[in-house]
């Protein structure tokens, strides 16, 4: 008893945190709250109806009404997924609108393997307009317009996917990525830094002017005639030499400053040389994991939607849309163990008892008159339990009532050849003698 309370405050305590992550738009981080929380106590209603909030917010329809209907399962009564289902079936053509949006999210997939990228773009502008919550069809977006060198428009998807999940590791990954490519990243740097400056003071120069006595006539001359030889042999002998081999020096720094700066952008075209080939290789490993889990979205949201008509149906005891919706379920694209409870329940009610109620609707119905009806529902309860002699002989004689000798004649001879020993059979022949 103690270990049961116990994982049920754990996994409150998990509920309450991945709660508050999700106000903080923190989805990843809520979802791998609320997975723990069911792992925990999987009757935790509150988290299982968040997870599919969370899912749905993202994008992920599907997922959603995944978690909706094992709660709806765990719990029929009083239910908040009840009201989200409910929601989901009202709006008029939202599940056909989420069908079609991820036809077109995988033919934009097929087309960037064909190296198509142009119509991709188109398509998954398409799809964003639609659902602009649709986190990886943005991520999808910003892989191709990264891998075009456009790093711009790439920020400019992969910051409403982070305003959607503001933690999304790949979001986050390829953000860093364009900062780097924009120059954004040093831009960010620069803003963290406080930049000071000041000038250090010193002494002011203190220019004492020489003392000079003024001369006249030839001393004048002379003097001048002297300086003048003096300035050519300091400037021969001393500062032409100095200029030269400071000029030589410049010369030098220059070309190795240009060496230099050559090396650098080198290394720097290497380096984002390889960046483009690890990126091109993240592109290719993130489209083939796309289009890997998202090429069956479709053909399980179609199955999702039909357990949620099976269960409405079963609600309304409606046995005949009942029977038509089960000959429909493809339990193979339904993973879901919870889901395929529910479907294996399904399937067990109608193998034991729908296939004769659905006959025996059809006798009611034949009995009032109406044989039309009454050759629906045996064609329905042969469809659920295909090895009934019984409902093959009314089916029959049904479509002999009815004039169609032909349908008739089908019906017994399949009779006569699958199960000759019945009695059914007798009866059979004796029909068929009457046509």
């Amino acid at each position: 008893m103690d270990y049961m309370k116990r994982n049920h405050q754990i996994a409150n305590s998990l509920y309450n945190l991945g709660l508050e992550k999700a106000k903080l738009r923190d989805l990843t981080g809520a979802i791998s709250c609320l997975k723990k929380s069911l792992r925990f106590d999987k009757y935790q209603m509150d988290a299982r109806n968040l997870l599919g909030l969370v899912f749905y917010e993202m994008g992920e329809t599907a997922h959603a009404l995944t978690q909706w209907v094992i709660s709806m399962n765990l719990k029929p009564e009083d239910n908040l997924a009840d009201s989200y289902l409910e929601e989901i079936q009202r709006k008029p053509g939202q599940l056909e609108q989420e069908s079609q949006m991820l036809k077109t999210y995988n033919q934009a997939l097929w087309q960037i393997q064909n190296d198509n990228e142009d119509l991709a773009v188109f398509q998954l502008t398409k799809v964003v307009d639609a659902n602009p919550r649709f986190i990886k069809a943005h991520i999808l977006l910003a892989l191709i317009y990264m891998s075009n060198e456009d790093y711009v428009k790439a920020g400019k998807y992969l910051y409403r996917v982070l305003q959607v999940d503001k933690n999304n590791p790949r979001a986050q990954r390829y953000m860093s990525i364009v900062k780097q490519n924009t120059g954004r990243e040093e831009v960010e740097k620069k803003k963290l830094k406080n930049a000071f400056s000041h000038r250090q003071m010193e002494d002011d120069d203190i220019i004492v002017p020489p003392e000079y006595k003024e001369n006249t006539g030839w001393g004048s001359i002379l003097n001048i005639i002297a300086g003048f030889i003096i300035g050519m042999l300091v400037i021969y002998f001393l500062v032409m030499p100095a200029n030269t081999k400071a000029l030589n020096t410049a010369h030098n720094q220059e070309l190795i400053q240009y060496s230099q700066k050559i090396n650098d952008l080198n290394q720097q075209l290497t380096t984002r040389t390889e960046e483009f080939d690890n990126l091109k290789i993240q592109s290719d490993q993130m489209t083939e994991e796309l289009s890997t889990i998202d090429a069956t979205h479709t053909a399980e949201l179609q199955q999702y939607q039909t357990v949620i008509q099976l269960l409405q149906a079963y609600r309304g005891e409606d046995l005949m849309a009942v029977a038509q919706l089960y000959t429909t379920l493809d339990v193979s694209l339904i993973s879901e163990q919870s889901v395929l409870d529910i479907v294996n329940a399904i399937t067990q009610d109608m193998t034991t008892n729908g296939y004769q109620t659905l006959e025996e609707l059809g006798t009611s119905a034949w009995n009032g008159g109406n044989v039309a009806q009454a050759i629906a529902y045996y064609e329905k309860s042969l469809e659920v339990k295909p090895d009934n002699p019984g409902a093959m002989y009314l089916l029959g004689r049904a479509y002999q009532q009815s004039g169609n000798a032909e349908q008739a004649n089908l019906w017994f001879g399949k009779l006569l050849q699958e199960y000759p020993d019945s009695r059914q059979a007798g009866q059979a022949r004796s029909a068929m003698g009457e046509s």
